[in-house]
């Protein structure tokens, strides 16, 4: 089961890859360096995979938004 800031950062990523172009799944891992079903199981909220700091960081990067846009602004 996921945690509540993990389903918000799940979230926050796939609003972001929406704003890009509706950027698909199978783009988004290629650009991650991970197998799309990967993000297909982060995405699903009955599985315990989520992002880590890592992965964050970099999806950043990949989405051109700050870090911090992908973190809640208060404890949740």
């Amino acid at each position: 089961m996921k945690s509540k800031i993990e389903l918000y950062t799940i979230a926050k990523v796939k609003e972001f890859r929406a704003k890009a172009d509706n950027m698909s799944i199978r783009y988004f891992a290629d650009c991650l360096n991970v197998d799309h079903a990967f993000i297909c199981r982060i995405e699903d909220e009955t599985t315990d995979k989520a992002y880590n700091l890592d992965h964050l960081n970099e999806i950043a990067k990949i989405l051109k938004c700050n870090l911090w846009d992908l973190i809640p602004k208060k404890p949740l």
